[in-house]
Order: structure tokens, then C-alpha cells, then sequence
């Protein structure tokens, strides 16, 4: 669609759409973060009192923990044909229902069950449901909200536009990491582990509150109305904010989209494309980022930090990030991808392996909290944001379909390994005699260091590459391979 110039009053109403689609990513960060003020608490009250050896407790608190990256996966999988059968706005009203579900669950899961506090241990499964439920929710929005902002935004405000989806993942952490240290004020390390979590956990509530009363006031997807036939709702639905000439284009536009171009073989390109965009979705967690956000206050207390110091120090990491993720909007289109790609692999490698040195040499303290910020900092300006950027350039638009779903659901088993195995690293008794906790970081610092080169030798830059062009950009890439 070619237009001169979109008019105000359009950009204004897909500004307002695009800020209840991006409450939806808000929750995302929110729900993924806020286990982490929990984490003590399920120790304490789910796994210590069932008496199991170290390698069975730590594998439980890891798997509880995780329990949501379950139902992510799940939500993930229904997404799109979801999408395709009900629309862009029901999934996400249904997303904010288990948002909400979860959250009150999550905090109470005694709830028809018994009475609050009277299960014991028998409450981690009940736990562990609701956060699955929560999942669901993640992997529904996390699909949902970028698809419904891409379809509903005209091209001269989608990018800026859709950049607000990752500033918004790492806002909705920072928030949960901000209410889970306001609530450890609230009481001593005792009154936490017993009540305070329980806080943490419901607070999820209000914005999914908020998102559920919001979704009811944005619009169908335009894109959806046409590919269904429903030409008169899209018609009525955009001449609200729009001009009768950019309508009729909008229209136009919106129907050629329907011939879709017919899907190629997976491999139709080489297996070059399709292993790069595998490797970038897998070391964005092998180099330990979800360990740091599901377990920072867990650590933290290892540093010999307070409870409410621990959070404190979590929310001061997460706040680097969340300004480096404000800064790498503004310079990805400048510098590129695979430079900040680089820089920030090596950043984020190197703050690992400083991480680990410093709890083998026991001298964490204030430099550990650098080194915490350094990584995250290094994590925000590449992998982060970067990663989901060049999912959405990689793969030529034959393939583009399948090539991403096997990257995000190659992402998503990653991130369930990585952070499930975390409690086991950390709490064993060989390893932490040998490294005084190191060995985690070492390992997760090792990987980042790996990615960079990874993404030196393979991974060509696709800032400026349009989406016709890419075919010849990777034919281009396999003759370089193999003169090398």
C-alpha cells in the first residue's frame, strides 16, 4: 500500500489499539517475572517439607518454577489457527480471563480445594496448574499482540509501533520485580514466605484487570474482516479514523493480501537459513537470561544480600535493561543487526564469566550487582530485542510460516532446559565445592561467548534487505561459505 501520507486521526486510533495490544505483552513480562518473588516461598512451603534428596528438591523447584513455559508452549501452539477461527480481539479477551485466572489461582491454589494454607505441600500441584493456565495466556499474547499491531497499523507507523512490544516485555518485568520488593517491605522474611507471596503472585491481577476491560473497546482486525469476507465490517470499521481515498486503498491492499503465495519446502532455500534462525532462537537462552530473570533474587541471596536487598538489586538490574532496550530501539535501524548482535553477546559473555570468577573467588557483593547489570545491559542491546527482529527478516516469505514456528517452539524448549536446570547447577554440592556457585555462569558466559562467534561466521545482516531480496542474500551467503 502506497500512500503519501496517513492521516492523523488513523494514526491516532492505531496508537490507541496498539497500546491495549501491547498491555497484552506488558502481562507477558509481568506473569514471566513475578515467579521470581516467589521462589523462596515455594521452597519453604511446596518442596522443603516433603524431605526429598538435594538432586529431587532442586529438579521439583526448577519444574515448578517453569510450570508456566508448559502452558506458554501450549498457548503458543493454539495461537494461530485460534487467530484464524475467532479473530484478533476474543483471543485476546480470552488471554486476559486466564491472566486473571492464573493470578488468583497462582496466589490461592488451595481455592476448592481446601482452605487457604491447609493443603501443605500438596498445593504445589494446584500451583503449578494455575501457572500453566498463565502460560497458555503468555503464548496466546505473545502471538496474538505482534500479529494483531502488524495487521492493524499502516506501514508508516508499523515499525515504530511495533518496537513498543519488546519495551513493553521488559516494562512489565521491571513493574513485577518494582511490586515484588515494595511487598518484601511490607513485613519481615518471615510474614513473606508465609503471606507475602501470595501478594505477589495476585497482583498479576490488576493489570489483567485492565487489559480484559481494555480489550472490549479496540476493533476486529481489518486484515481478518477482509480474508473472511467480511468487507462491509472492515469498510465501516476504518472509515472511523481514516479518509475515503485511504480507505478504499487500505481495502484494496487488504484483499491482494488474501493470494497468498503458495508455502515452499522447509529447505527450499538451503538449510543454512533455517539452522541460523534455529541457533539465534536457542542462544538467546543458552546464555542464561531467564536463570537471571526467574531466579535473580535467589541469587542475589547467594551474594549475601537481604530478602528485600536481593529484590532491590533485582529491580536495579532489571532497570538497566529496560533503559538499554529503550536505547537499542532508537539505533537497530542505524547500526544493524548483527553488530549489536556481536558487541552485545560479548558484553553479556564476559559479565557471565566475571559473574562466576567472583562467587568462586566469594567476592560477589557490589561488584556482583555490576556484573548482573553489565549482562543484562549486554543481553538488551542484542539478543533480546534483536533476535525477534531478525525472525521476522531471516526466512524468505515461502518458508517464513514454518521456519518461524520450528525457531520459537526451539526458543521456548530452550528456555524451559535452561531454566529448569538452573536450581540444579546452583545447589549442587560438588560443583559449589569446587566453584563456590560459579560453574553456572561459566557455562552460561561460554555460550554468549559462542553465540557472538556464531553470529560472526553465519548470520548475514539483514538491516535494509527487503523480503524479495532475500532469496539472493542467502544464495549469496552459501557461495561465501563455501569459498571459505
Amino acid at each position: 500500500m502506497k500512500l503519501a501520507k496517513v492521516s492523523t486521526s488513523h494514526i491516532q486510533a492505531v496508537t490507541g489499539t496498539t497500546f491495549v495490544a501491547t498491555l497484552s505483552s506488558l502481562l507477558f513480562g509481568y506473569a514471566t517475572a513475578v515467579i521470581a518473588g516467589a521462589v523462596g516461598a515455594i521452597d519453604h512451603n511446596f518442596i522443603a517439607p516433603r524431605e526429598l534428596a538435594e538432586s529431587m528438591a532442586d529438579a521439583l523447584l526448577g519444574l515448578t518454577v517453569c510450570s508456566a513455559l508448559v502452558g506458554t508452549i501450549i498457548g503458543a501452539l493454539i495461537a494461530r489457527p485460534t487467530a484464524a477461527w475467532l479473530g484478533r480481539k476474543r483471543p485476546m479477551i480470552l488471554a486476559a480471563v486466564l491472566f486473571l485466572v492464573s493470578a488468583v489461582g497462582s496466589a490461592y491454589p488451595e481455592i476448592g480445594l481446601g482452605s487457604v494454607g491447609g493443603m501443605g505441600a500438596d498445593a504445589i500441584w494446584a500451583f503449578n496448574f494455575y501457572r500453566m493456565l498463565g502460560g497458555v495466556a503468555v503464548g496466546v499474547a505473545s502471538m496474538i499482540a505482534p500479529m494483531y499491531v502488524g495487521e492493524f497499523a499502516p506501514s508508516a507507523v508499523r515499525g515504530q509501533l511495533g518496537a513498543y512490544q519488546q519495551i513493553a516485555i521488559i516494562g512489565g518485568m521491571t513493574i513485577a520485580y518494582f511490586v515484588n520488593w515494595g511487598i518484601t517491605l511490607q513485613g519481615g522474611d518471615a510474614w513473606v514466605l508465609e503471606t507475602g507471596w501470595r501478594w505477589m503472585m495476585l497482583s498479576l491481577a490488576v493489570p489483567a484487570m485492565a487489559f480484559f476491560y481494555l480489550s472490549f473497546s479496540v476493533p476486529e482486525s481489518p486484515s481478518w474482516l477482509v480474508r473472511n469476507g467480511r468487507i462491509d465490517e472492515a469498510r465501516r470499521l476504518l472509515s472511523r479514523s481514516a479518509e475515503p481515498d485511504e480507505v478504499r486503498a487500505m481495502l484494496e491492499d487488504l484483499a491482494a493480501e488474501r493470494i497468498e503465495e503458495k508455502p515452499a519446502p522447509l529447505f527450499a532455500y538451503g538449510r543454512r537459513v533455517v539452522c541460523v534462525g534455529i541457533a539465534l532462537s536457542v542462544f538467546q537462552q543458552l546464555v542464561g537470561i531467564n536463570s537471571v530473570c526467574y531466579y535473580g533474587p535467589m541469587i542475589f541471596a547467594e551474594m549475601g544480600y537481604h530478602m528485600d536487598a536481593s529484590f532491590l538489586g533485582m529491580l536495579i538490574a532489571s532497570m538497566v535493561n529496560f533503559m538499554a532496550t529503550m536505547i537499542v530501539v532508537l539505533v537497530v535501524d542505524k547500526v544493524g543487526r548483527k553488530p549489536l548482535l556481536i558487541f552485545g553477546g560479548l558484553i553479556s559473555g564476559l559479565s557471565m564469566l566475571a559473574l562466576g570468577s567472583l562467587f568462586d573467588a566469594q567476592q560477589t557483593g557490589a561488584f556482583g550487582l555490576v556484573a548482573m547489570c553489565c549482562f543484562l545491559a549486554g543481553f538488551a542491546i542484542s539478543f533480546g530485542p534483536i533476535v525477534w527482529i531478525m525472525m521476522t527478516e531471516l526466512f524468505p516469505a515461502p518458508i517464513r510460516g514454518q521456519a518461524m514456528s520450528i525457531a520459537v517452539a526451539s526458543q521456548w524448549i530452550a528456555n524451559l532446559l535452561v531454566s529448569g536446570s538452573f536450581p540444579l547447577l546452583m545447589g549442587n554440592d560438588l560443583l559449589n565445592q569446587a566453584w563456590h556457585h560459579g560453574f553456572a555462569f561459566w557455562l552460561y558466559g561460554s555460550f554468549a561467548i559462542v553465540a557472538a562467534f556464531v553470529v560472526l561466521r553465519y548470520v548475514p545482516e539483514t538491516r535494509g534487505v527487503h523480503s524479495d531480496q532475500l532469496s539472493a542474500l542467502w544464495r549469496r551467503e552459501d557461495i561465501a561459505a563455501a569459498n571459505k
